[in-house]
């Protein structure tokens, strides 16, 4: 590997994962102004400020640690009961500032109550109404979400330009046409090996196929697909066989003996069975698509994504018993951004990769990480995005039946209760992300 080339891949995935978080942060902060909320900061990294600039009201800036990023939107906690407004004081500027009442009693309260101060640190008097937690429950839906539909947004961009060009390596369109024909029967249990003078030779060598026929028909059925014609040779176990291939122009019929093999009936079950045995190789291309195409890809993506995210506790408790050497690490097993780095920097460097393959695998690095980015802040749970949205949608749904049913404004849904589980869920946050980071440096995934 290049060290160069290496170093290269490396520094443009971080570089592009970092500019994808700044752009979910626009994703939060463009429709927040938008509805009137006071931003006073937008950040990549946290951390000591490396660098900032200060654009109207908004300061603008990069942190030491490249793990994240944020956006500070005024007002997203409300005041609540233990939190009201004690007295007015003025800062250096002559400006009046909310003070709260910080609670004293039990440890969660006052973690509450110190975190409706924080807040409310920021809120000048004039600012009352350009508060969060004002907005109505659909602006606040859109101003949560806005972030991490702009992350499902760029990788649903790479990958339509991917899928419509490149193709899909999740999506392989087998061909009946013949890439390639071995010369002999190899017992599996042998096998990886060389032929032999002892070796039976194939029946599709002795037939006459060669690689570029198309088989057309398989004892007089005709087959347009591979897996239909795979499940005919299977079926036709120590049988004679009658092929029909078209060889450019031409079509031949051809004849041999379906050799009793032991094969393995799929790829999810190695158990090994008696089966008929031609011995070719098909064609395999990508698939690709449009638009639609890739609408449909994501949606599977969304599936698989939601399943992986009900088992990454799990997954992550694994990778923790690989990092002390109790297992081996699955090849399936999550990865921080010092893995997918890793990833990029493998790729480019690799010699055995042409420069299409190389910027395709970065592109496809790029697109994953942002999909599963955007996914994961939908997880309803503070502090994620998702942890608001839910809010909210349970304030606009309190609200439409307050209305139904004719009673008084049930008011704003108070998020401020639920941060006890946002605190334990940024720890459990932290520490997965803390093991995934060591993992990839202790017991890293590599590309295949």
């Amino acid at each position: 590997m290049t060290p160069i080339l290496y170093t290269l891949g490396v520094v443009t995935f971080v570089v592009a994962i970092l500019v994808s978080i700044g752009l979910h942060e626009f994703g939060h902060l463009i429709p927040a102004k938008k509805f009137g909320c006071k931003v006073p900061q937008w950040f990549i990294g946290f951390g000591p400020t490396v660098w900032s600039r200060q654009i109207g009201e908004t300061e603008y800036g990069i942190k030491a640690i490249p793990l994240g990023g944020y956006v500070k939107i005024v007002g997203m906690l409300p005041p609540g009961a233990e939190g009201l407004v004690e007295e007015t004081t003025y800062d250096e500027d002559g400006e009046p500032v909310h003070k709260v009442r910080r609670s004293n009693t039990g440890m969660f309260t006052q973690l509450i109550s110190d975190a409706r101060a924080a807040e409310w640190e920021y809120v000048k008097q004039h600012d009352t109404d350009r508060l969060f937690y004002r907005l109505t429950w659909w602006k606040k839906v859109i101003v949560m979400a806005g972030g991490p539909m702009v992350n499902i947004a760029i990788a649903f961009s790479i990958f339509a330009v991917l899928f419509a060009t490149y193709g899909n390596p999740r999506d392989e369109v087998v061909e009946p046409t013949v890439a390639a024909v071995p010369a002999c029967v190899i017992p599996v249990e042998e096998l990886p090996r060389d032929c032999t003078a002892d070796d039976p030779v194939t029946p599709a060598k002795e037939a006459g196929i060669r690689p570029g026929d198309e088989i057309v028909s398989f004892n007089g059925t005709r087959f347009s697909d591979w897996d239909s014609l795979q499940a005919a040779i299977r079926d036709n176990a120590d049988g004679n066989a009658v092929i029909e291939v078209r060889r450019s122009d031409t079509m031949l019929t051809l004849t041999t003996n379906t050799t009793v093999t032991l094969r393995q009936t799929s790829l999810e079950d190695d158990t090994l069975t008696e089966v008929g045995f031609l011995g070719v190789q098909p064609e395999t291309s990508l698939r690709t698509g449009g638009l639609l195409y890739t609408t449909e890809q994501m949606g599977t993506m969304t599936v698989e994504t939601v399943q992986a995210l009900g088992q990454l506790p799990v997954k992550v408790y694994e990778v923790g018993r690989a990092i002390v050497g109790l297992e081996e690490r699955a090849a399936d097993s999550p990865v921080s951004i010092v893995g997918g780095g890793r990833f990029a920097g493998e790729a480019a460097s690799n010699e055995a990769f042409p420069l299409t393959d190389k910027l395709v695998t970065l592109l496809f690095l790029i697109a994953s990480f942002n999909f599963f980015i955007g996914m994961f802040n939908f997880v309803p749970l503070l502090p994620l995005d998702g942890g608001h949205i839910a809010g909210a949608l349970y304030e606009g749904l309190k609200r439409g039946v307050a209305r139904l049913r004719g009673r008084p404004d049930p008011g704003h849904v108070d998020v401020a209760k639920l941060l006890p589980v946002a605190y334990v869920v940024g720890l459990a946050m932290l520490v997965m992300g803390v093991v995934l980071i060591v993992a990839d440096i202790v017991v890293p995934l590599h590309l295949s």
